[in-house]
């Protein structure tokens, strides 16, 4: 093996690579003749809002929710001093108006939305003879956005697309970002004031739509006379309009809408599976012919839906929140991204950040209870967004998170795990790459691990109705038989005959009231009320009595059993992580202190202001 002498070789000149790509650049340049400057293409629909000056002559289109959520927020924004109007539900036409003016290889959601505007601004000019300029004058559509992997980033691009080429151009489409909340303010002269007014409007309107929504689907599945329900809620949302527009209150108002839902006759002994319908956000809410009307065509069929309201998802960003700082705060340097603690100030601020979400997420829940029990919506708990994130982390990462991200996985398992519905349904639109990639990938994996677990999924294109009812109705058909399975061994469990329980509630009729809802113990609501009725049936008082004294008792001692453990836990994770807390925030109190020091010591050696008269 020859060894070359160190002497003999040869150092390398230094070469400053930037300036050698800029001057291959300006040598490009001068060939191909660049040298002048290039006019760039601006986009000049974007980022366009109204004034304040323009404020009492705009009215503003809201739509992509469900109609009661939409028909609320007209009201909400009103009862402010806006102008607002909601647009019908998407339906067909919306979704031709939305391929005819569209791009090319888009999702459901965005032909059906987009089309939706383009079709209710269509009218206006053709049957109202308003012309294009006046429409762009008085009308402004407020909407959702976001940012991700999924289309819906994209949206407001295919809003200015379809609103040029539809003859709207410099439509104004103004975005109100999910992430952004009170915060995003718009300027002291814009007309959409993004303040606390405006939230508490809007956060009034959300959740009086979700319970809405909710106590209806609880209901009319098993209503006795048809179409009570639907007469229930139409004089419902009467009273609450008016009380949002009003600015009235909004509890009083709930509390008088509770008579009408409890005048509603209802036999819930029948067995009705439960579908739990999850998947893309769009697809999943809205009603109309975007999915079918899919809520409905379960109902049609026997089932009871059991839907995901607005505030998980607003539950889902106050948790996108927590778990982002949780992951930031251990970094050595604060980052300046969309989510960074750049802004962040002082040694605490981490922990007021965290304090902060935490009451975010109490304040929203207790909103959320407070309005349904006004209502008579009892017995509904929200999802726990951190039990759902821990239980789907080890299938689908928690930072994936486009679309539903590691939610759908989460709520199947949670599905199975706690008997929460005999069936689970994801719809999504065709092509959905988010969803698409849960359902037709990871889901599979679940059911695998979980057998017996009745999971369909479906996407939805707008022309393929009859398909789609197919496919839903195959697994219906399981979940039917799971259903009365349930209800036989519920009955046989407990030592009662359905006839037995239907006998009981008739003499005590309080049992089976239409806001009564039976204890949680299986997934349908007939076998949970012979699971609660059966012990009056087959038990005197005492030993009812008994029993209740032997559960407390069991739970103690489950509760003391834990205790200890959990107690070990958490000191011997407090005593680990303890010498990097201490270093942590010795590090950012010993930085608070010289950035304070720095800045008393600029002021100390800044020269005196001098005035033009001393001068």
């Amino acid at each position: 093996m020859n060894v070359v002498p160190i002497k003999s070789k040869r150092t390398l000149d230094v070469v400053d690579v930037d300036a050698e790509l800029k001057a291959f650049e300006q040598a490009e340049r001068e060939r191909l003749g660049l040298q002048g400057e290039t006019e760039h293409w601006i986009e000049e629909m974007a980022g366009l809002t109204f004034t304040k000056s323009e404020k009492s002559k705009i009215t503003m289109l809201v739509s992509g929710l469900t109609m009661a959520h939409d028909y609320f927020i007209e009201a909400a924004f009103r009862g402010i001093g806006y102008h607002c109007q909601m647009m019908d539900c998407p339906d067909v036409a919306a979704l031709q108006y939305g391929k005819e003016f569209g791009n090319r290889g888009q999702c459901n959601p965005t032909y059906f939305t987009v089309g939706n505007l383009v079709k209710f601004l269509c009218t206006l000019r053709d049957k109202h003879g308003m012309t294009p300029k006046e429409i762009i004058e008085k009308y402004v559509f407020l909407t959702a956005g976001a940012c991700g992997p999924c289309r819906f980033g994209m949206y407001n691009t295919e809003y200015r697309k379809a609103l040029r080429d539809a003859g709207f151009d410099g439509f104004r489409v103004v975005l109100f970002q999910q992430t952004g909340g009170i915060k995003q303010a718009t300027g002291e002269a814009s007309g959409l004031e993004i303040n606390a007014a405006f939230c508490w409007a809007l956060l009034k309107a959300l959740l009086a739509g979700d319970i809405l929504n909710a106590i209806g689907y609880r209901t009319r599945p098993y209503e006795v006379n048809a179409g009570d329900t639907d007469r229930a809620i139409a004089k419902a949302k009467k009273i609450l309009y008016d009380a949002l527009q009003t600015q009235r209150n909004i509890l009083a108002a709930l509390w008088e809408c509770k008579p009408l839902f409890e005048a509603v006759v209802v036999d819930r002994t029948v067995a009705r599976p439960k579908v739990s319908i999850i998947g893309e956000f769009w697809a999943m809410t809205t009603e109309g012919d975007g999915n079918y009307q899919l809520q409905r065509f379960l109902e049609g069929e026997g089932a009871e839906a059991d839907i995901q309201l607005v505030t998980a998802w607003v539950l889902y960003l106050v948790w996108e929140a927590r778990r982002d700082t949780l992951e930031r705060m251990n970094l050595r340097g604060a980052d300046g991204g969309k989510y960074g603690l750049e802004k962040v100030k002082g040694p605490f601020g981490v922990a007021l950040k965290l304090a902060g979400v935490y009451a975010a997420d109490k304040l929203v829940r207790g909103a959320f209870q407070t309005f349904a029990h006004a209502l008579g919506l009892y017995g509904y708990h929200l999802p726990d967004m951190f039990e759902i994130a821990e239980v789907s982390d080890q299938y689908y990462s928690n930072d994936l998170r486009g679309g539903e991200g590691h939610m759908e996985v989460g709520k199947l398992i949670m599905n199975v795990l706690h008997s929460k519905a005999h069936m689970t349904l994801s719809v999504k639109p065709f092509g959905c790459m988010p969803s698409a990639s849960v359902s037709d990938g990871v889901q599979s994996a679940i059911t695998e691990k979980f057998p017996g677990t009745i999971f369909c999924p479906v996407e939805t294109s707008g022309d393929g109705r009859v398909n789609f009812y197919s496919r839903v109705q195959m697994y219906l058909f399981k979940a039917k038989q799971a259903a009365v399975a349930e209800l036989d061994r519920a009955c046989m469990e407990h030592g009662v005959t359905i006839e037995q329980v239907r006998a009981y509630l008739v003499a005590n009729p309080r049992f089976g009231r239409s806001l009564h809802k039976a204890p949680h113990r299986y997934a349908g609501n007939a076998a949970d009320l012979v699971a609660e009725v059966a012990p009056y049936i087959t038990m005197s008082r005492a030993e009812r009595l008994r029993g209740k004294l032997e559960g407390l008792a069991r739970s103690t001692r489950d509760t003391a059993r834990k205790s200890p453990h959990m107690v070990v836990k958490l000191v011997k994770e407090a005593v680990e992580a303890a010498p990097e807390v201490a270093a942590r925030v010795k590090e950012d109190v010993t930085t608070f202190v010289e950035a304070k020091r720095s800045k008393k010591t600029a002021k100390v050696a800044a020269p005196p202001a001098m005035d033009a008269a001393a001068e």
